[in-house]
């Protein structure tokens, strides 16, 4: 939950999701709509997706038992080099680096390294240059060690604290000023911007709503109907007429913006009150959007409320 979500978000999710799925296997096996439900706002839906998926080979791979091995944990879906190395490192005391931007930033500074960190290969040096520092029998406290200096005294935004740093005498970036440049990462490239129309349709209290494809951006969860490109009303109104809603009266109109990792959607929203359910769409009533059907905030903006 924690991956690219603050932790004051989170706190509130982490509680109800155990309360619900409280070990392995009740997530193994939970409904996966459920389980977006659970997730609903917190977003890159992937990775409860993938959540799930390294539950199910734990009960099948591992007899229900989160394997200790970090071969092992690298193998399950979703765990990449930093989540199993706080793992390995955290729970089972192995030197394995748990390198984040934290970390990153906090050993660019101290060796004063001006390669781009976000090189992959630099990023493989420093894991392995922290794997053979690791003090035995205090992995986690090491791991955790240098996530807080990254935190709390190396920090992200604005100037460090280093009159009160612990690594201050042997800090190269410190001693010579150049915390300021460091640490070096390549560009960004620049967000795609989208345009697109959404349509939200009510006809006798019930809501069109309808699933996206199973691969890419938000897959597989519920979204309000929706085509390419911002439409006029009158273009809007054939559109529904298209899908055979029988759009009987505009409601309103609203204008909303949502913002992924790699692309913008400028989204124009039309509400039409409508005659006809067609099959095609999933229609279910307005509590039933707040408690059962999980959309993603990108539409949840365009949910009326209770």
């Amino acid at each position: 939950m924690l991956q690219q979500t603050r932790v004051e978000a989170v706190k509130g999710y982490y509680a109800r999701f155990l309360q619900e799925l409280p070990d392995i296997a009740s997530l193994a096996a939970a409904d996966p709509d459920r389980l977006n439900k659970l997730w609903e706002g917190l977003g890159y839906y992937s990775r409860v997706r993938n959540l799930q998926t390294a539950a199910r080979q734990i009960m099948e791979q591992f007899g229900g038992r989160f394997p200790s091995r970090i071969e092992d944990i690298r193998s399950l879906k979703g765990v990449g080099d930093y989540t199993a190395g706080a793992i390995a490192s955290i729970c089972f005391d192995l030197p394995e680096p748990a390198v984040d931007g934290n970390v990153l930033r906090v050993v660019s500074r101290i060796t004063e390294e001006f390669r781009p960190v976000t090189d992959a290969a630099v990023r493989r040096e420093i894991t392995c240059a922290l794997r053979q520092i690791y003090p035995p029998e205090h992995c986690g406290e090491f791991t955790q060690s240098l996530m807080e200096l990254g935190a709390t005294v190396c920090v992200p935004n604005g100037a460090p604290d280093c009159d009160n740093c612990p690594v201050r005498s042997f800090c190269r970036a410190g001693a010579a000023g150049t915390w300021r440049q460091l640490p070096v990462k390549a560009a960004k490239k620049e967000r795609r911007q989208e345009k697109l129309t959404v349509f939200v349709l009510c006809c006798d209290g019930a809501y069109a709503v309808r699933k996206r494809p199973s691969g890419g951006l938000l897959a597989g969860l519920w979204e309000f109907p929706n085509v390419p490109g911002h439409l006029s009303a009158q273009e809007a109104l054939t559109q529904a007429e298209r899908w055979g809603v029988h759009p009987r009266q505009l409601l309103k109109q609203l204008n909303r913006t949502h913002i992924f990792t790699h692309v913008q959607w400028d989204m124009r929203c039309w509400y039409f009150q409508c005659a006809k359910k067609p099959p095609d769409f999933v229609w279910v009533q307005a509590a039933h959007l707040q408690t059962r059907i999980a959309l993603p905030t990108a539409f949840r903006m365009f949910r009326e409320p209770e």
